[in-house]
């Protein structure tokens, strides 16, 4: 088994001269961080190699690339166009930013996204095994865990996001969002920076899609998505011993000249609209017409890696900065000093560490950003444990990095106010808060980052296969009706709603269907069987549905009963004199909360709230359930969270009890309970060790298998029929 990475780029770079290929690792954190995944064992990394290559020198690539575990997808000119700097940069990045004034949603580049994303998974099927874990990069790739899980159906997919998620009112302005979505979900596990993304995904693929979730896992299609949220790291021991190296120390030697009494601001970003670069220069100029005592104080080192500055956007920046740094230049700088040193180029990483060794304050302000490891990098290499680090709250890094001093990066005041607190800030509290914040970053380092993901996929697979064996369908179905066949006084506990038969909006809409009632007199034609209907709706309406057959009913989870032919009995002792209060309370809730309802019944009262826009219910049923659970405990009642309901009963009434005391002093040899909810756990409790339990839907559950839905239910006891009729034959 090896592990396979894919990504839009492969971790080195290609380049030719002399008609000869040679191939040089990249820098990148990503390359950096997985470096010892792909170099191990027979695991390979899958990707674009950077250029064009003909077709005719190909196969010298593959060869070459092979020799590193690497393998190439090649794209043309075109597809680099349309797919990469078209759809994942002129609509993802965009709209993933926040920034969706600058998206364009061309079909062309849409069109060619889908096949490029096709070009992978085929370049990736050539190296692929069935067994092989696949983890695949980014943006570019949304609709590779999709297409791999259509050609390799029990494979261990992870998908990792780099840049930040947008909530579901930006990211459903794409027209092309439910196939985006559905290509994610192809993934076993989805990973973000940050828990905010984490929520946005949720939230935008439950609304969007026919999916659920239970906290951070979707249901969708029998298979089990986890969503969860892995802070990248860096490579920290890489950053601190770099400022220890000769060259760098030379660099710093040479930086420091003369700049004794200089306060050092730095400022590192790649050229992109999402950095706040501009916003940045703004807050320095106001320091300086503000506070004009640090004119001639301080220096700001900014430098800008250049990008994509051929793209109308990126060159229209560029202009803005290089005006706006030159006037400001102009305005204030003396014979001996200059407030902004700009940078518009790249430097070699032993500058950088020289740099971030020197400076006495490191300003990153993205207007938005998935993690952003400058800050992180600026931390490690502090091994002197002071400078202070001004961070954007949009940073998934200010989620870790609480030490900073964290600040809007609209609000520009906020900004100059940090700055002048860093000019001030005592010896002391930068050593304290260094201190923390290297902690942090050393132990949460990209190895780390890298070991967390592998082993929660791991973790989500095992999770899954556990859930296969419990479903009772196929192999379990077997054993389920093996058992039947052998013996002679059984008994079925059935729940209603959602078990035999599906939820409706409207809870007078759910009644028995002709196919239900033939199957449940095929189950009692049966001598050796007796059918128990135990459910929470109210006798009468038991009663009208099911009062000509031959079962026995258990209405309200357990307050009314009713052996066949008999009449019904009420639990001695039940008192309902809790109910005004409760109601009237309950009232004030469905006041704020159109399409939810209260259903009285004669020992209970529940409020449904399955009509209730999504996600309005769920937030008022959490306020209910923290309001009055203290207020119900008092009042000898159990407050019980359903599917879509909430219900307070008296605490004596439960299903579990109900079914012991419906067994006491029978002695079936075969027990089988189905149910969908919250109440039906207490039956599965209170059976015996071997009884059959089967809960509906594959969420965790006391009982021993699962079934996806009711019609999963109804062919499980029509087979159990079918197999009797068999037996008599």
């Amino acid at each position: 088994m090896k592990t396979v990475i894919i990504s839009n780029r492969l971790p080195v770079k290609i380049i030719e001269e002399n008609n000869e290929y040679t191939f040089i690792p990249s820098e990148g954190g990503l390359a950096t961080g997985l470096g010892d995944v792909y170099k191990s064992g027979n695991s390979i990394w899958v990707g674009w190699p950077g250029i064009e290559v003909p077709e005719e020198r190909q196969e010298e690539v593959i060869q070459k690339l092979g020799e590193l575990n690497l393998y190439p997808v090649f794209l043309t000119q075109e597809e680099i166009n349309l797919y990469y700097e078209g759809f994942s940069n002129e609509v993802l990045w965009p709209v993933f930013h926040y920034l969706v004034t600058y998206a364009h949603y061309e079909q062309s580049y849409w069109d060619c996204y889908k096949s490029v994303n096709d070009k992978f998974a085929k370049s990736a099927m050539k190296v692929l095994n069935r067994s092989d874990k696949i983890w695949i990069q980014d943006y570019q790739l949304l609709l590779l865990p999709g297409i791999l899980r259509e050609k390799l159906p029990n494979s261990t997919i992870g998908f990792f996001q780099h840049i930040p998620f947008p909530s579901y009112e930006i990211f459903r302005l794409i027209p092309w969002r439910e196939e985006l979505l559905n290509g994610l979900i192809g993934a076993d596990l989805i990973g973000f920076h940050t828990y905010d993304d984490v929520r946005h995904f949720i939230s935008t693929a439950t609304r969007l899609l026919p999916v659920n979730s239970s906290s951070n896992v979707l249901n969708s299609n029998e298979r089990q998505i986890v969503i969860e949220a892995f802070p990248m790291g860096i490579d920290f021991e890489k950053f601190s011993s770099l400022s220890t190296t000769e060259a760098v120390k030379q660099e710093i030697r040479d930086f420091s000249n003369g700049k004794e009494d200089m306060k050092i601001i730095l400022s590192i970003d790649r050229l992109d609209y999402s950095k706040g670069i501009l916003e940045r220069l703004k807050a320095l100029e106001l320091l300086l017409q503000v506070h004009p005592e640090y004119i001639g104080k301080i220096e700001l080192f900014m430098i800008v890696v250049p990008s994509r500055d051929t793209v109308p956007q990126y060159h229209e920046l560029r202009e803005q900065i290089d005006q706006f740094v030159g006037n400001l230049n102009a305005r204030y700088r003396s014979m001996d000093w200059i407030p902004v040193n700009y940078f518009y180029r790249s430097f070699p990483i032993e500058v950088l560490s020289a740099l971030y060794a020197s400076a006495d304050i490191c300003l990153v302000t993205p207007m938005r950003d998935g993690m952003n490891l400058v800050s992180k990098e600026y931390v490690a290499s502090r091994n002197e444990e002071d400078g202070v680090l001004i961070l954007s709250e949009m940073a998934g890094a200010s989620k870790e990095l609480t030490d900073a001093l964290v600040v809007n990066p609209n609000n520009l005041g906020d900004i100059m106010e940090a700055i002048v607190t860093a000019l001030k800030m005592p010896q002391e509290e930068q050593q304290t808060r260094m201190k923390a914040m290297r902690a942090i970053v050393e132990k949460f380092n990209v190895k780390h980052w890298v070991n967390n993901f592998i082993l929660r996929l791991n973790e989500v697979k095992d999770s899954q296969k556990s859930l296969q064996t419990k479903h009772a369908v196929n192999s379990v179905n077997e054993i389920i009706a093996a058992k039947y066949a052998e013996t002679k006084n059984r008994v079925l506990f059935l729940d209603y709603d959602g078990t035999l038969v599906d939820f409706t909006g409207n809870i007078d809409d759910a009644s028995p269907d002709d196919e239900l009632y033939d199957l449940i007199e095929n189950l009692t034609l049966d001598p050796a069987n007796t059918v128990v209907i135990i459910s929470g709706r109210r006798n009468e309406t038991l009663e009208k549905w099911f009062g000509h057959l031959k079962v026995d009913m258990i209405a309200e989870h357990g307050a009314w009963q009713k052996a066949q032919g008999d009449k019904w009995n009420c639990l001695p002792l039940l008192t309902d004199q809790w109910k005004g209060e409760i109601r009237s309370l309950l009232e004030t809730y469905t006041d704020r909360t159109p399409g939810s309802f209260i259903e009285e019944k004669s020992y209970s009262l529940v409020w449904h709230y399955r009509k209730a826009e999504e996600g309005l219910g769920e937030l008022r049923a959490n306020e209910i359930v923290s309001h009055m659970k203290i207020l119900a405990a008092d009042k000898g009642l159990q407050l019980m969270p359903g599917n879509k309901v909430i219900e307070f009963k008296n605490i004596e009434v439960n299903k579990g009890k109900a079914a012991l005391n419906w067994l006491y002093n029978k002695q079936p040899d075969f027990i089988i309970a189905l149910g969908d909810d919250h109440t039906d756990e207490d039956i599965f409790r209170a059976l015996p060790n071997d009884a059959i339990t089967v809960k509906v839907g594959n969420n965790l559950s006391e009982a021993k298998y699962y079934l996806n839905d009711f019609k999963e239910v109804r062919q499980l006891l029509w087979s159990l029929v079918k197999e009797e009729f068999v037996e008599r034959d």
